[in-house]
């Protein structure tokens, strides 16, 4: 395994950051828009324990926001660090967003401190409810300028290569570029959707173990209508990944479908496995279904993987990761809708165990989906770190000690983990709700008069 390559080290480390920053980073963005809607109907309906829902997530979301400083930091440093000839040809084109995601980072921080140290400070609570705000439009914010310099990678425009240097840069035009709208809209939708689902997990957690207070019934309630409506809105943003893939990436999403002969009437693959002929062996086909998500037309053509050079082809695998994420993100979908619809019928679904069980599973799954959604963007653009222009291979830096650091980043994550972890679990515990709920000073302070 320590074999010295660099390309090798360089990928392992990059990906191991990003999959743990990507845990903290996609509650950093849903987060602030769950506290805000707590916030929100508390003050509407004058109820304290919406509002005590909102300070309580803002705790916890304090050491998220934390640990993904940490993690950030480290992403862009390996940046430069480990892919130098990346930064050297398109590092002119990306400085835009990359200064606009720390800029969103700056306005979301300044506010959320503030947010956090004039809980007790206004007589007229919406005020400060209007402080959250900003919190909640930088953390997107944040998402969508980093999501940008991803996008940009997998459909880069906006510049003109002259002999490997990139002239004539329109950061703009590089900015709103064609993967833009539907990257930055799945990544939205999914931090949203995984936010809640997280918060709806720990709310059914206590309900299971017998804590029946309508402060974690109120926070399910709310979690869960919250979740219904991000995973349909993440539907539909699927649906539009697929057609800007079949026109802009159509090697990705031949490869994620074993779709290897260019033909109309294309059946879309579930599972199965290739064998030494490449031929698909006991998977689930749906007819014409490939066709649909890809052009809307049952009998439209779709561009096989067989019309690409091989070496430009993704890794075959990418057909796990797909079916994977799309079969999760099915699952989170109909646990929501099952769960609005059976209440609305007039069931106490709080009582329901299988119920709070599939939610309680429906939190780590929404995180292992953002994951694996991650892998297969990153993994199904190779070879290529930027599309059509440059090689991941030619990107990487030379150093054959990136070893090193793949061993000292490790230790780093999984102590910061640990004491991520540590803390909020005893946070929590040393100031139960119940205590916050009958202590009258702290009553004093979430109800809105």
């Amino acid at each position: 395994m320590w074999n010295g390559d660099p390309v090798f080290y360089s990928r392992l480390l990059t990906e191991l950051t990003l999959s743990f920053h990507i845990i903290y980073a996609t509650l950093g963005v849903g987060v602030p828009l769950m506290i805000a809607i707590a916030q929100w109907v508390g003050i509407r309906k004058n109820d304290m324990h919406y509002i005590l829902l909102a300070r309580r997530w803002t705790r916890g979301f304090v050491i998220t926001v934390a640990v993904g400083v940490v993690t950030g930091t480290a992403i862009g440093l390996q940046l430069s660090l480990l892919w130098p000839k990346f930064m050297e040809v398109a590092g002119q084109v990306i400085g835009l967003p990359l200064f606009m995601e720390t800029f969103a980072f700056f306005f979301e921080a300044i506010f959320l401190g503030i947010y956090l140290y004039t809980w007790d400070r206004f007589k007229d609570q919406k005020k400060h409810f209007f402080l959250l705000i900003p919190v909640a439009i930088g953390s997107s914010a944040s998402a969508f300028f980093i999501t940008v310099v991803n996008a940009f990678m997998n459909t880069p425009q906006g510049y003109t290569m002259e002999n490997g240097v990139i002239t004539n840069i329109d950061p703009i035009m590089a900015m709103f570029n064609p993967a833009m709208p539907t990257k930055v809209g799945h990544v939205l939708t999914t931090a949203y959707m995984t936010s809640s689902l997280v918060l709806a997990a720990i709310a059914a957690f206590h309900l299971l173990r017998g804590n029946k207070h309508v402060y974690h019934k109120k926070a399910l309630h709310l979690t869960m209508k919250a979740a219904f409506i991000f995973s349909i809105a993440n539907v539909l943003v699927g649906d539009l990944s697929g057609k800007f893939l079949a026109e802009y990436q159509p090697e990705k999403l031949a490869a994620a479908e074993w779709h290897f002969e260019t033909e109309s009437h294309a059946p879309l693959i579930l599972f199965g496995t290739l064998n030494e002929e490449m031929e698909v062996k006991g998977a689930i086909e749906i007819p014409y279904a490939l066709s649909i998500l890809a052009h809307n037309i049952p009998n439209s053509e779709v561009i096989g993987l067989n019309e690409f050079p091989e070496e430009e082809r993704p890794p075959l695998y990418i057909h796990y990761l797909f079916d994977l994420m799309v079969v999760i993100g099915i699952f989170l979908t109909i646990i929501s809708g099952l769960y609005w619809v059976l209440v609305q019928k007039g069931w106490k679904m709080v009582d329901k165990k299988w119920m709070l069980n599939a939610i309680i599973i429906s939190g780590p799954l929404a995180m292992v989906a953002i994951e694996i959604g991650w892998f297969f963007a990153e993994i199904g653009r190779q070879p290529w770190i930027l599309r059509g222009f440059l090689k991941t291979s030619e990107a990487a830096t030379n150093s054959t000690q990136v070893e090193v650091l793949v061993v000292i980043f490790s230790v780093l994550y999984v102590l910061l983990a640990v004491v991520s972890v540590v803390v909020l679990i005893k946070m929590f515990k040393r100031n139960p709700v119940e205590q916050e709920l009958t202590d009258r000073s702290v009553e004093k302070k979430v109800i809105y008069s």
